[in-house]
């Protein structure tokens, strides 16, 4: 794993992620024990047996794994992101394992781009997990995503949870891992690891971090524990909400919350799967 490095937003903005190296880096651990996981993942929030029949539109793809597994369960899929890295590796996982898939179209976009989305059309699910709060703009993020979901379709989002001071604290220190060098970047991920429990990991990321182990290879959707905790701890613009801000913010748009999957309040995302009530 190298170091994942930043790119700056327009002129007069701070520091942003990027996320599409560290989810390059986790393409290529795609395999099919994580491709299951990611399945029943969606299987079990959307409570459906299988997608046939269904448009899916994967907001901010990352590493392609959700698109894959949406595709696997017979979804006609649509992915898009703003990182170019990740647009390479969601192409990179399609072409690995649906060579030639008319029914999945991968493209550079962004979810600030109220024009781009309107072009698509509208979509049976719309999925959006950890995207919106790293937009600089999750409210209009939101807002713009809402117009994607076909009438009786569905809106799968997760945004992090919000904590208060602790979120504040966070915040602070995301910043800061964008704005170190890289020497100082994995202090912040090894030092992290530790409050999290990942002794192995944290210590290896510090010697070296192409040497940490790929811990948790059946983690919550296919991830890996190594990458989610990169994501987290660099993962800047950052915002946060409670549960029911989502909740009331979604039925203004004549949404009603079909499913509810909390973080138990504590630090994580809060997961919702909300319907186009029209």
């Amino acid at each position: 794993m190298t170091d994942v490095t930043t790119r700056q937003l327009p002129a007069d903005s701070d520091p942003r992620f990027a996320f599409g190296e560290n989810w390059s880096d986790f393409a290529g651990l795609v395999d099919p024990d994580r491709i299951a996981a990611a399945e029943i993942s969606l299987m079990g929030m959307l409570e459906a047996d299988d997608l046939h029949g269904r448009r899916f539109l994967d907001v901010g793809a990352g590493s392609g794994l959700l698109s894959l597994a949406a595709r696997n369960l017979g979804a006609s899929v649509h992915s898009f992101d703003f990182d170019r890295s990740s647009v390479a590796a969601t192409e990179q996982v399609r072409d690995r394992y649906r060579t030639a898939d008319k029914d999945w179209m991968v493209e550079q976009g962004s979810v600030l781009d109220r024009d781009y989305l309107r072009s698509l059309g509208t979509f049976d699910i719309v999925y959006a997990w950890g995207v919106l709060h790293h937009t600089g703009a999750m409210w209009e993020a939101l807002d713009n995503v809402v117009g994607a979901v076909a009438l009786g379709g569905r809106l799968f989002v997760s945004i992090y949870n919000d904590q208060g001071l602790r979120s504040r604290v966070w915040k602070r220190i995301k910043r800061h891992y964008n704005e170190a060098g890289p020497s100082r970047r994995r202090v912040i991920v090894s030092s992290a690891s530790l409050y999290f429990g990942l002794w192995d990991v944290g210590a290896r990321i510090l010697r070296n971090p192409a040497s940490a182990p790929d811990v948790g290879a059946r983690r919550a959707r296919g991830m890996s524990h190594r990458h989610d905790l990169v994501d987290w701890v660099g993962g800047y613009p950052f915002e946060v909400a409670k549960p029911e801000q989502v909740f009331d913010r979604l039925r203004e748009h004549g949404f009603g919350l079909s499913r509810l999957k909390t973080c138990g309040g504590g630090l994580g995302c809060n997961e919702f799967v909300f319907q186009n009530s029209g």
